[in-house]
């Protein structure tokens, strides 16, 4: 009797315990979840925010339109510079610790960015630029890592979430400025918010959860010190398609609304018009990763985007009625949408673990935001030089067709390492 009053005992503690341990799973499966789309709050309004402020910057700092697009395209320098650093200190640390380092970093930009010192303009655009690069690198791997059997959903998630607040900053930060009189400073500074809140969460989910905070070990220092995909051609077909994208993408952010403007509409309408562009992305940047997830080979898919884009960037180029504009930024939206997205799925899907993922996050987003980076001021440039959006656009459509291309060879069913 003694015996089975024992073992009834213990077989209850083991039910508790068991029933506890899945409670507690499923709590940090939830904050991992919010942690992943909080970080995406913060990747796209520190930059898209800006493009809709330039005519306000301009006037108040006095600086041509070349320097004006610095401020797009200093940040994808930091991420060209940064991004190749990341694996290694993220090894080190932990990826947890140095997303929340990424974050504060993001928070202090916003700071030194808001005071109006061109100097400080540019170094606190830097800033934000060093923090969003460790966040982007971050992100595709933390997924790999903790929903190995998600990632294509996961995916799908955060870069939804990334347009969503990617439109809100291009819509919201003329209007903040403007119509309630805060200025262009206040208007940028705001957007540092959700960062603050981020800092927060991942605090919270670090000190819930040590099981996946990882010390590097010899094996994995040698791999990551060796820059072995600084040799493979798959991985550097991985950075041109996500470099092409993002050009389209920064230069679309900056320089849209002055396009429009050019055509007519105030700066308020076109920054609308740009926010509505990115949210007519939404669907296509949430359901490609899940199609893409579950297709053998994406090459239709990414020829598809490049087609898109060519369409959308060739219809401004012929008109400006209110019609073909509709039409193109119809076109533009879902592609630039769908096309990040997709290009952050690939990082994933050419991976066969969360190591490899690190390293191709970090090589491909260097190379391709390296090449993203000329976009913005070389498109100002040339139009300072020509006054005419004409060239711009060809440029862009040429782009485009260099996008397709890349796209046909990114989307075949190989692994950047087998």
């Amino acid at each position: 009797m003694i015996k089975n009053g024992f073992a009834e005992e213990r077989r209850f503690i083991i039910m508790v315990e068991t029933q506890e341990h899945q409670k507690s799973n499923q709590l940090q499966f939830v904050l991992l979840v919010i942690g992943i789309i909080v970080v995406a709050f913060n990747l796209r309004p520190a930059i898209t925010s800006v493009g809709p402020l330039f005519s306000l910057i301009r006037e108040d700092i006095d600086i041509s339109n070349g320097l004006a697009g610095l401020l797009t395209s200093l940040p994808l320098i930091a991420f060209a510079v940064i991004s190749p650093m990341v694996p290694n200190v993220a090894h080190k640390f932990t990826r947890e610790k140095v997303l929340i380092y990424g974050l504060i970093l993001i928070i202090i930009g916003m700071s030194v960015r808001s005071i109006s010192v061109f100097i400080l303009l540019l170094i606190g655009t830097l800033i934000i630029g060093t923090g969003i690069a460790i966040c982007n690198v971050l992100l595709p791997s933390l997924i790999k890592s903790h929903f190995p059997l998600k990632v294509a959903l996961m995916t799908s998630i955060y870069t939804t979430v990334m347009n969503i607040f990617a439109a809100a900053g291009s819509g919201l930060s003329n209007p903040l400025a403007k119509d309630l009189n805060l200025g262009w400073e206040i208007s940028l500074l705001i957007w540092a918010l959700p960062a603050v809140f981020a800092v927060l969460i991942w605090i919270v989910i670090i000190r819930k959860d040590t099981t996946k905070q990882e010390t590097i070990t010899p094996s994995k220092k040698g791999i990551l010190s060796g820059n072995r995909m600084w040799r493979i051609p798959l991985a550097w077909i991985v950075a041109s398609f996500l470099g092409l994208q993002s050009t389209l993408f920064y230069v679309t952010i900056s320089w849209l609304p002055e396009i429009l403007h050019d055509f007519g509409m105030s700066m308020a309408t076109a920054g609308w018009l740009l926010s509505i562009t990115q949210i007519i992305g939404l669907p296509a940047s949430f359901s490609i990763p899940i199609l893409a997830g579950k297709l053998q080979k994406q090459s239709l898919i990414a020829c598809s985007i490049g087609i898109l884009s060519l369409i959308g960037y060739g219809g401004l180029l012929l008109g400006d009625s209110w019609a073909t504009i509709i039409f193109s930024l119809i076109f533009i939206g879902i592609a630039l949408g769908g096309g990040f997205a997709l290009a952050l799925t690939f990082i994933g899907l050419r991976s066969k673990d969360a190591e490899q993922a690190t390293e191709l996050s970090g090589m491909a987003q260097s190379v391709g935001y390296l090449f993203a980076a000329i976009g913005p001021f070389a498109i100002g440039s040339i139009y300072d030089v020509t006054a005419s959006w004409t060239l711009p656009l060809l440029t862009l459509m040429v782009v485009a067709v260099l996008m397709i291309i890349t796209g046909y060879q990114v989307g075949k069913d190989r692994y950047v390492i087998d």
